[in-house]
């Protein structure tokens, strides 16, 4: 009898049988095709293939930083937020998750991956699935020779034969780059090439964002979450998706470095059971000085061109304090804050419930950052008591419902009802906690005037701190450096400089009276008046400058010369000002930053430094390739600055802004007044900084009724200084002093005031 043959295989086993010899037959087939058409395309292309020994000079674009004079970082320009670090400079963990995720075979292959390429062929043809196979090395050579292709070709590059044409060059490429390169090598390329989104490139950038830390510092599960984001960082983003960006870390990342042997199946576990936590910011912060930054930038621009600017990564060192300029930021928010509080409180613009949302799906962006006793926040209201009816206003902020006393709102004068309607957006000042829970309020506004701030070193001319306006978001248009406007009495120390030039003494006497001038032929008499309206008969030349009486300025002028006022001014630094007798009282313009380097010369012994806000610009090889040392010029004579620095520490001491004498510090300065109270001022000084601020409108109209310079623009001066001095006497038991020259008399008056004289100009001298 036959022997019997076997019973055939079931009929899903024979298919899958076939299907498997016929995989294996395709993966030999495009196997061979793909080695076939290789080397055809090397002939083909070989010549055309850009040169990978461009990457022995690797100088992808970077940041360019402005740093504070404490190294703090204060603005950043870049088209790819980079730092460009080396191998060592990634934690060991980082490196493991990266090829575990993106190329586990990178240590073994040549830079392309065979298996990978026949398994994704197979399943490209025979599941109809399509899958990535580029190595490390292949995605280096894309993004670092082929990516303006790629992008020009748009869909083109990626299929067809524009798309087999890119990814045989890209091999090719790939081939080059393994037989010049280290496998560490060309991962550091790779890890400072990748994008991470929201603009940051490189893992250093990356780590920075999104857990302000480098990447050397990275934990396993905070290596895991950028190698999860590498794939399709704008949908990974864990500040777009976190809970995307999670999954992928924990299933499939941390995963893979446990299958791959870099961890244990316990770590991955442990490492998975850790929530995600952010600590950076998707952009970069907010300058503390966004004014400042700007006009630095426009500067660097405009010298290096914008190409330079946002991808050379200079280093700028720049004049600014970080400290002073925090405390510049609060002093002109609590100031212009408290000028439109007196201007009446203003309906808040938006009401969620109008705008067709819910309560409960409001959320501030403010929100999500820590809270700070002092700290200006949006809430929402959620309820209101009914007119005539007891009860409280509540707000919320983040999760939290508190309630905003009647005593937060008194400076209103007027009912809650009159007020706040359940929905309205309303801004808020933190001003106690209850741990990290905001607890009493009170309530602000956005205000409406606008306002300046710049502080100058008095011996180097360096800007320490600049604030041009409210808000930059709102404007920027710097009203520190911009903006020319008529400096009212601030002008009256130029002219009696002049008159003690030419004789007179700070005891010289002006008739106090109504005076008439002959303007010209056809113009109306000039007759000024003074701003109280009243006359005062004899006064002395230190008595008039600390009051600020206007007509004896205006007979100083006439008496001195007006040309030789205006020449004096020039000397000052600045603009050439019309010579009318009307200069006298502020028709004259200046920025804010001319007329406070003006008055850095007298407490300079008559030296005024041009303002400026950069110390250098280093390129990316450490080289300064832009330098500014302190420009001198002599404004006035050392003798004559020390005078006017005397008569100037009357106007704080009894004059105009005596509400400054009380910081019990070596302190001089002018208040100034624009008519109709449409600008006010105020320039003070110490032996070391002049501090200027400005307050006003954009378009010309009154601040309000008694906002003058002393109670507009002294107060911001006051709150500014008090950090200044607090920081100084924290580092010195002894405050500086306005030194004299050796030519300088002093003599007690009758009075009682002690007066300052140039040799041979006191009382008695001949």
């Amino acid at each position: 009898m036959d022997e019997l043959a076997p019973d055939p295989p079931p009929r899903p086993a024979r298919l899958v049988i076939r299907l498997g010899v016929q995989a294996v037959i395709v993966a030999l087939f495009l196997g061979a095709a793909f080695l076939g058409t290789l080397t055809g395309f090397l002939f083909a292309y070989g010549g055309d293939l850009p040169r990978v020994s461009a990457l022995d000079d690797y100088r992808p674009s970077i940041i360019t930083r402005l740093l504070a004079r404490d190294g703090r970082v204060i603005g950043e320009f870049a088209t790819e937020r980079r730092v460009v670090i080396s191998y060592d400079d990634m934690a060991p963990v980082l490196r493991q998750a990266i090829i575990a995720t993106e190329d586990a075979e990178f240590e073994q292959h040549f830079g392309l991956s065979v298996s990978r390429i026949l398994v994704t062929a197979v399943k490209d043809v025979v599941l109809g699935q399509r899958f990535g196979a580029s190595t490390i090395t292949q995605q280096v050579a894309r993004m670092l020779f082929l990516q303006q292709e790629y992008l020009r070709g748009g869909v083109f590059a990626r299929t067809g034969r524009e798309g087999l044409e890119r990814k045989v060059k890209e091999a090719i490429l790939a081939l080059q780059i393994e037989r010049r390169y280290t496998k560490p090598e060309i991962l550091t390329f790779y890890a400072n090439q990748m994008n991470l989104g929201h603009g940051a490139y490189g893992v250093e950038a990356g780590s920075r964002m999104y857990f302000d830390k480098p990447a050397r510092d990275l934990t396993l599960e905070e290596a895991a979450t950028i190698a999860a984001i590498i794939q399709t960082p704008a949908r990974l983003s864990p500040f777009v998706n976190p809970n995307r960006t999670l999954a992928r870390r924990n299933n499939y990342v941390l995963r893979r470095m446990a299958e791959e042997g870099f961890i244990t199946s316990a770590q991955a576990r442990e490492a998975a059971e850790r929530p995600l936590v952010l600590k950076g910011q998707p952009t970069p912060e907010r300058s503390m000085a966004p004014y400042f930054v700007e006009d630095i930038r426009k500067h660097l621009e405009n010298r290096y061109g914008a190409d330079a600017l946002y991808q050379a990564g200079f280093t700028v060192q720049t004049t600014l304090d970080a400290g002073l300029q925090q405390a510049a930021n609060a002093a002109i928010d609590r100031g212009l804050r408290a000028i439109d509080k007196r201007r009446g409180y203003r309906k808040p613009s938006r009401n969620v419930l109008k705008d067709g949302q819910e309560l409960a799906a409001f959320i501030s962006p403010r929100w999500k950052d820590p809270m700070l006793a002092g700290d200006i926040v949006p809430a929402l209201v959620t309820a209101v008591p009914a007119a005539g009816r007891a009860g409280p206003v509540l707000v919320r902020i983040g999760a939290d419902e508190i309630e905003l006393p009647r005593a937060g709102f008194a400076w209103t004068g007027r009912a809650a009802h009159l007020l706040f309607t359940v929905g309205d957006v309303i801004d808020v000042a933190i001003s106690t906690l209850d741990g990290s829970r905001p607890a009493t309020l009170t309530l602000e506004q956005q205000p409406r005037i606008e306002g300046a701030l710049v502080a100058i070193d008095n011996h180097t001319g360096q800007i320490r701190a600049m604030v041009g306006g409210y808000n930059f978001t709102r404007s920027k248009f710097n009203r520190a450096t911009q903006a020319r406007r008529q400096v009212g009495s601030l002008f009256k120390p130029v002219i009696y400089s002049a008159a003690i030039d030419r004789g007179f003494t700070p005891i010289s006497v002006f008739i106090d009276e109504p005076v008439a001038y002959n303007a010209g032929e056809g113009q109306p008499l000039y007759s000024p008046l003074n701003y109280d309206r009243k006359f005062e008969g004899p006064v002395t030349l230190r008595r008039a400058l600390e009051q600020s009486r206007n007509i004896p300025a205006v007979k100083a002028m006439v008496e001195t010369g007006p040309e030789n006022v205006v020449a004096l001014a020039v000397r000052f630094g600045l603009q050439r000002p019309p010579v009318y007798l009307s200069t006298a009282l502020g028709a004259a313009e200046a920025t804010l930053t001319s007329i406070t380097s003006a008055y850095s010369a007298f407490a300079n012994q008559g030296i005024r430094m041009t303002p400026h806000a950069l110390v250098s610009v280093i390129d990316r090889e450490g080289r300064a390739i832009e330098e500014h040392r302190p420009e001198p010029h002599e404004a006035i004579r050392a003798d004559l600055a020390f005078v006017m620095t005397n008569l100037l520490r009357g106007v704080v001491q009894r004059g105009t802004a005596a509400a400054a004498n009380a910081l019990d510090w070596p302190l001089a300065g002018k208040t100034g007044t624009v008519d109709d109270n449409t600008d006010a001022w105020f320039v003070g000084f110490d032996p070391d900084i002049t501090i200027g601020v400005w307050v006003g409108y954009d378009e010309k109209r009154t601040i309000g009724r008694n906002e003058t310079g002393a109670t507009a623009a002294l107060p911001i001066w006051i709150d500014f200084m008090k950090a200044y001095i607090a920081g100084r006497r924290s580092s010195t038991s002894t405050p500086p002093s306005f030194e004299p020259p050796g030519n300088i008399v002093f003599v007690t008056l009758d009075s009682g005031v002690e007066e300052a004289f140039i040799a041979g100009s006191e009382p008695g001298a001949e």
